[in-house]
């Protein structure tokens, strides 16, 4: 670290868990201290090495107190930005209504496709805003928006506006996803090519044109669309420089996780179905596996993600909430941490992991996001507890004392001031 600038901020007397490789389980630091400059870490390492002058300088030095630090908490994968819910869906199928009874209803992605294209810009902004709450209680720094249920140029770019204009009013920084190819509309029943030239010849461009995308995601699934259909989405995105990611083998293996690293995407999501050949090319790729349990969870599913294929060939797990209106309402990282644990027998370190270090991977901001290290952003959440493992742990609880972005304390949504 440099010393002749005084550092902006000082946190003192507590731990750190920086979620960095190495020894000690979580990248931990006890009795540490971390400094802030110009909205980025400056200093970072055990108390008893911080230079007397550094300590003596500092614009603002804060007591810990006991607490904990970890990066800010990053989710991945969701579609927060969307109209209505479909509760009334979830009883129905509690009392034996088949899902295709339900779509020919009228319910289903139908249903969230209507709403949403009939919702204003401001409706889909205060909506979201009010499921955010919970993430930044949680300690949450980033989150990841996807569209995908507006399925028309309009709605689709409505959508992404929306998720775009959200950073500022929850204080996360928001990575948006495109995601036009997530199911067939209604008014396009049989003719899922010419919607797909629609996505890549019309929607895509003026995504592109707007800079309303930082990836491009797609549902490749037998209720969504083909391997064909999916590679046409990437070949376009990969014109207009966009990474991608794929929504894939949720349901059953299309060859989905070989897809992704085929296009070495960012990540693969869901993968329950994935067969060991699509995570070794994963691997290969630097493509990381994004897990759902949420998901998982709420539709009852019985197929694991191929859990130790992933450890045994290094692809880096995250996870994520996947918060949507129909197979995963979760609002809660910390609960997606202890679901990870029970339903996927993840290890509370890996879980931390899921949704710090590789769900910054997973986002492509791993240089900036994801662990406690100088140079990085100075995105980090604070909690009031002994162990890093009690985050995965306790169900329904919130340790979370506060949560700092850019170097600075965030006040919580709902008014009341952060503690630190």
């Amino acid at each position: 670290m440099q010393t002749e600038k005084s550092l902006d901020r000082l946190w003192l007397g507590g731990h750190l868990a920086t979620m960095t490789t190495g020894a000690a389980p979580y990248g931990a630091i006890r009795d540490a201290a971390i400094g802030v400059r110009d909205g980025c870490i400056a200093w970072i390492g055990p108390r008893v090495q911080l230079p007397p002058a550094v300590e003596r300088h500092a614009k603002q030095v804060h007591d810990l107190q006991g607490a904990w630090i970890t990066p800010g908490l990053i989710d991945c994968h969701t579609h927060v930005v969307h109209a209505g819910h479909r509760a009334a869906e979830f009883e129905l199928r509690l009392l034996g209504a088949s899902y295709a009874q339900i779509a020919q209803a009228g319910g289903g992605i139908v249903s969230t496709v209507r709403q949403t294209r009939e919702a204003s810009s401001a409706t889909l902004i205060d909506t979201a805003l009010q499921r955010m709450t919970q993430w930044c209680a949680e300690g949450a720094t980033v989150i990841e928006i996807k569209s995908g249920y507006g399925l028309d140029l309009e709605t689709e770019l409505r959508m992404l506006r929306a998720a775009r204009a959200l950073e500022e009013r929850a204080q996360m920084t928001i990575k948006t996803t495109f995601l036009g190819a997530h199911a067939l509309p209604q008014e396009y029943a049989g003719r899922a090519d010419t919607y797909i030239d629609l996505v890549v010849d019309e929607v895509l461009p003026a995504v592109a044109k707007e800079d309303l995308a930082d990836a491009v995601d797609a549902f490749c699934e037998g209720i969504g669309f083909s391997v064909a259909q999916t590679r046409r989405v990437f070949q376009a995105a990969q014109a207009l420089g966009l990474p991608v990611k794929l929504h894939a083998d949720q349901l059953s293996d299309l060859g989905g996780a070989a897809l992704a690293a085929e296009f070495a995407a960012l990540s693969a999501d869901h993968i329950e179905y994935s067969n060991e050949a699509g995570v070794r090319a994963m691997a290969k790729a630097g493509t990381v596996a994004v897990l759902l349990p949420g998901a998982f969870y709420f539709l009852r599913e019985t197929q694991h993600p191929p859990i130790e294929a992933l450890r045994k060939y290094g692809v880096p797990m995250a996870i994520a909430t996947d918060n949507n209106p129909g197979s995963s309402p979760l609002v809660s990282l910390l609960l997606t941490m202890n679901m990870a644990c029970t339903l996927f027998r993840f290890t509370p370190e890996e879980a931390l992991a899921g949704i710090t270090r590789h769900a910054a991977r997973a986002l492509g901001i791993e240089h900036s996001h994801g662990t406690l290290a100088i140079g990085k952003a100075a995105d980090f959440a604070l909690w009031r507890i002994d162990t890093p493992a009690q985050l995965a742990y306790a169900i329904g609880a919130n340790p979370c004392v506060g949560r700092v972005r850019a170097g600075r304390s965030v006040p919580r949504m709902i008014g009341v001031p952060a503690t630190f």
